[in-house]
């Protein structure tokens, strides 16, 4: 199976997101500064979605 991506105006908003990741500025909601790649992931995929990006919605998980 493929991997998807993300259509171009989602992925400079998730690459410009991620570099704050890496350069430690990037901040989340409550101020504190983010720590984990799962969180980062997370803030870029919601604020590419603000900003009107065609991101598909989360997957949820199976309940067993």
């Amino acid at each position: 199976m493929a991997k998807r991506r993300a259509p171009k105006k989602g992925r400079a908003k998730i690459s410009k997101v991620m570099r704050e990741y890496k350069r430690r500025t990037l901040r989340s909601g409550s101020g504190g500064k983010v720590r984990k790649r799962k969180q980062a992931v997370a803030i870029a995929l919601s604020e590419a979605r603000r900003s009107g990006a065609r991101i598909p919605k989360r997957r949820r998980s199976r309940a067993r």
